[in-house]
C-alpha cells in the first residue's frame, strides 16, 4: 500500500524529513461525494438505481458503514440528488454556480467545501460511480493518514497490460513500446504489473488541498484495490457490467439482516395495494375493505422464515383493519402488528424489545409515514407504486407494485445480501488468519 518500495536503510541513518512519521493526526475527517445532475451520457446517473440501490447510495453506504467519518457529505447542484443524499443520512453541500460549470474541476469544488466547513482537517473525495467500493477499503486507507502520518492516499488497481505509443515519422504512423522490451516479453508471473489510478477515492489533508492546491502530494501513498472492486461507470455500456459485479458474492456488502441470523423483516400492508394483480390472494371484510397479497409474496415471506428471519406484518388504520388481522395471519403465517399513524414509534419499541439495532432490520413500506423507518433500516424498499416519499427513502427500488410481487423482489434482495455478507465474513476471517 506504500507509494514506493525502499531498500534497507543504512544503519543509524537519519530519515529524510518527508519520510519521518508524523504524530497521530486528530481532527474532523469528512467523506465528500461529488454528484452533479448534468451527466450527458446517462441522465441523472448518480441517482439511477443499480441492482435496486441508487448509484450514489452504494458509496454512501460504504462511507457510513466504515464508521470512520465524522461527517458524510454529498456536494451537488440538483434537488433530486439532494433528496436521495439526505434519505441516506448524508449532509448536503449545495455547490455554487462558480463550481458547477462544465469547466469546473473537482479540486475547486472540494476547496469550496473546505472553506465552508473549516472544522474539516482531512477529506476523502469518494467517486459516486464506484459502486463496488467496500467500507474496509476506506477504513484501511484512512489509517495511513491518521496513524502513519501521510498527507494523501489514493486508490489504485494493478494492471498487467503492455502499452504502446503513437509515433509519427513524416507521413508514416508508427508505434513504439512504452513499458516493455518486445525482444524480452516478460511472463505475467515475472512482472509486478503497473499501478493505475482507479478513481474510487482520494484522501488528502486540508493543508495540501488549500495551501498547495492539489489532492496528491506531500508524503503520499497508494491503496491497492482488487480488480473486482475497481469498477467505474462512465458510459451506458458500463451499467450492466457494474450491475452484475455488485451482485457477485464477496464483492457487494450490506447491513441489516444480511449479517445476522436474528434480524427482523417488517412489511407494511395497506388496503390501497393493488387488488387486481394476477396471482394475488384477496381477503375482504363485511364492510368492503380488502387486503391483497400476491401468491409469490406469501412464498417469499415463508422463505424468509425458513432462513431464520422473523417476519412481522404491520397494518395501520386500526379501526378499519382490526378484523383483518386474523385473516392476514392465516394468509401469511406471519406475526401481525397494528401500528399508529407514525409507525416509527411502534417499530422502535419492537426493535428495542428484540434487542436489535436498526441495521438489523429490513423494512418495506408504501406510504409517506413509513419514510422514517425506511431511512433507519439497514435494508429497506418500497413498491413501485408507493408514495414518492417512501420510494425516495427506500434503499432498494422494486420494479413491481404493492400486491403484485414487490415483497418477493425485496425478499430475494435481502437473502442475497445475507449470503454475500456471510461470504465476506468468511473471507475476512481467512485474511485475519493469514497475517
Amino acid at each position: 500500500m506504500i507509494a514506493r518500495k525502499r531498500g534497507p536503510p543504512e544503519e543509524n541513518a537519519i530519515p529524510e524529513e518527508s519520510e519521518r512519521p508524523k504524530k497521530l493526526r486528530k481532527g474532523h475527517v469528512a467523506a465528500l461525494i461529488l454528484a452533479t445532475g448534468g451527466s450527458k451520457d446517462i441522465p441523472l446517473k448518480n441517482i439511477k438505481p443499480l441492482a435496486g440501490v441508487s448509484l450514489v447510495g452504494w458509496v454512501l453506504r460504504a462511507a457510513i458503514d466504515s464508521g470512520e467519518f465524522d461527517s458524510v457529505w454529498v456536494s451537488t447542484d440538483h434537488d433530486e440528488i439532494e433528496k436521495v443524499a439526505k434519505s441516506w443520512g448524508a449532509k448536503v453541500h449545495r455547490r455554487s454556480e462558480e463550481v458547477s460549470r462544465d469547466s469546473s474541476t473537482s479540486l475547486e469544488t472540494i476547496q469550496e467545501f473546505l472553506k465552508e466547513n473549516p472544522e474539516v482537517t482531512v477529506v476523502c473525495n469518494i467517486q459516486a460511480t464506484s459502486p463496488c467500493l467496500h467500507p474496509s477499503h476506506l477504513k484501511n486507507a484512512l489509517k495511513k493518514i491518521t496513524e502513519d502520518g501521510y498527507d494523501s492516499i489514493f486508490s489504485v488497481v494493478r494492471r498487467y497490460q503492455f502499452r504502446w505509443k503513437e509515433v509519427k515519422k513524416g507521413s508514416d504512423e508508427c508505434t513504439e513500446p512504452e513499458n516493455l522490451d518486445p525482444a524480452k516479453r516478460p511472463r505475467r508471473q515475472d512482472w509486478n504489473g503497473e499501478l493505475i489510478e482507479n478513481g474510487s477515492f482520494y484522501f488528502a489533508t486540508r493543508d495540501l488541498i488549500m495551501k498547495e492546491g492539489r489532492l496528491q502530494g506531500g508524503r503520499v501513498a497508494y491503496f491497492e484495490m482488487e480488480p473486482e472492486h475497481s469498477v467505474d461507470i462512465d458510459v451506458d455500456i458500463d451499467w450492466p457490467v457494474a450491475e452484475q459485479r455488485v451482485l457477485r458474492p464477496g464483492v457487494s456488502f450490506a447491513g441489516g439482516p444480511c449479517d445476522t441470523d436474528s434480524g427482523v423483516v417488517s412489511a407494511n400492508v395497506s388496503d390501497s395495494e393493488a387488488s387486481s394483480a394476477k396471482g394475488s390472494i384477496h381477503s375482504r371484510d363485511t364492510e368492503g375493505f380488502s387486503v391483497s397479497i400476491h401468491s409469490r409474496d406469501t412464498a417469499g415471506l415463508r422463505k424468509l422464515q425458513k432462513n431464520d428471519l422473523k417476519v412481522v406484518l404491520l397494518i395501520s388504520e386500526e379501526d378499519v383493519l382490526r378484523q383483518m388481522r386474523f385473516k392476514l395471519k392465516m394468509m401469511t403465517d406471519c406475526e401481525v402488528m397494528l401500528v399508529g399513524e407514525d409507525p416509527l414509534k411502534d417499530v422502535q419499541s419492537m426493535v428495542e424489545k428484540e434487542k436489535l439495532d436498526w441495521k438489523d432490520v429490513a423494512y418495506m413500506g408504501c406510504d409517506a409515514a413509513s419514510a422514517s423507518c425506511l431511512h433507519l433500516a439497514g435494508l429497506s424498499a418500497a413498491p413501485a407504486d408507493a408514495h414518492p416519499d417512501a420510494i425516495r427513502a427506500g434503499k432498494f427500488a422494486c420494479k413491481q407494485g404493492g400486491g403484485a410481487g414487490a415483497v418477493w423482489e425485496f425478499v430475494e434482495h435481502v437473502l442475497l445480501q445475507k449470503q454475500q455478507a456471510r461470504l465476506q465474513m468468511k473471507q475476512d476471517l481467512i485474511d485475519r488468519n493469514c497475517f
